[in-house]
Parts: C-alpha cells; structure tokens; sequence
C-alpha cells in the first residue's frame, strides 16, 4: 500500500509541479542567484509548486457500457421467462403476456435494433423497468390477488386489473420501438442529405 501510495505521489500533479519549480532554482543556482543558500531556493521552489499545484480529479466512474447493459438485461429477460412460464395465467391474460415478451424479445434480439437501443439510455431504462419491475410485479401481485378473490365472490377478478396493466405495458413498448424506427429514419434522413451536399 504505502509503495502504491509512493508511486502515486510521484505521478501526481503536485510532485509534477513541485519538481518544475524545484528545477527552476537549480536554474538559478547554475546562473549564481541563489547564491550559498541554494539547497533552501530549491527546496522552498518545490514547496511552493506543490501548494499551488492544481487539485488531483477524482476518476471518473467506470460504468458499464450500453452493449454490457443490454447483456444483462438479456440475462434478465431469460430469467423472467423461466419465472413466467411456471405461472398459470388465464387465457386473456396469458396471450396479452405473450404479445409483450415477443416485442420485448424483439427489442433485445441483437442487431440492429440493439444498436439503436444502444444510443438510447431512456429506452434501456423503459426495457429494464418493465423486465426487472412492472412485469413480475404485475404478475405476482394477479397469483397473490386470485387466491383473496376466491374468498371475497363478487370483487373485480383480478385478471382484469392484469390484463389492463399488461396492455399498458406493451403499448409502452410500442412507442419505443416507434422511436427506435423513427430514430433510425433520421439517420438515414440525415445520411441522405449529406451525400446530396456532397455531390451538389
């Protein structure tokens, strides 16, 4: 620890500035300044440069990257559908819960929709909020819900309240896949328009 620490200080801003000066004052000791008190010139030059030295930056945080993120929402999905495929939904409810993990599927396939997703951190944030929250959370709240409304006849069936919230989320994932095309539009819009400048 403390060698790491040592070669640290070395590389640092303030070792690096400190020693400029310091080479500074040997400067004025080889042109006869400094005189017979050289050794405290020199010294008290490095002093000052380290103290007025710029501060040390902090690292930046090492983040994963959009690929990696899109990796592991992957991961996630198959979890989810191992998860999803031991409940038993009822038929309106589980063909509503199909047509959204096949977009959702669709969304996370790689290519080149990956791609674009990958410049759209909103869009990873909608995809990971709906795999890693609002799916199984709808769904476990429907198994958990059914068996109380066994016992209460007559309240609103809970697949009801599951069937509108899987909708909700598929539209959800419709609109991002939209953007998505839309985004890629531009681009090509865009990739158009700079070729017909080129050649004009």
């Amino acid at each position: 620890m403390a060698i790491s620490e040592f070669t640290g200080y070395l590389e640092s801003r303030k070792n690096i500035t400190g020693s400029a000066c310091g080479l500074l004052g040997l400067v004025l000791t080889f042109t006869g300044v400094a005189g017979p008190y050289w050794p405290v010139v020199v010294a008290g030059l490095y002093g000052a440069g380290a103290l007025i030295a710029p501060p040390e930056r902090p690292p930046l945080p090492d983040f994963p990257d959009p690929s990696a993120q899109l990796e592991a929402l992957r991961d996630d999905f198959e979890k989810l559908g191992g998860y999803l495929s031991d409940v038993e939904l009822p038929p309106a409810a589980s063909g509503r819960l199909t047509e959204l993990t096949e977009l959702l599927s669709a969304l996370l396939d790689p290519g080149w929709v990956s791609e674009v997703l990958a410049q759209d951190p909103e869009g990873i944030h909608t995809l990971s909020r709906s795999i890693r929250h609002d799916i199984p959370e709808a769904v476990d709240t429907f198994v958990r819900t059914r068996w109380w409304s066994r016992m209460t006849p007559g309240t609103e069936p809970p697949e009801r309240h599951l069937e509108r919230q899987l909708t909700l989320l598929h539209e959800e994932a419709e609109r991002l896949a939209q953007s998505l095309r839309e985004t890629e539009a531009r681009r090509q819009e865009t990739h158009t328009r700079y070729l017909e400048e080129r050649s004009g």
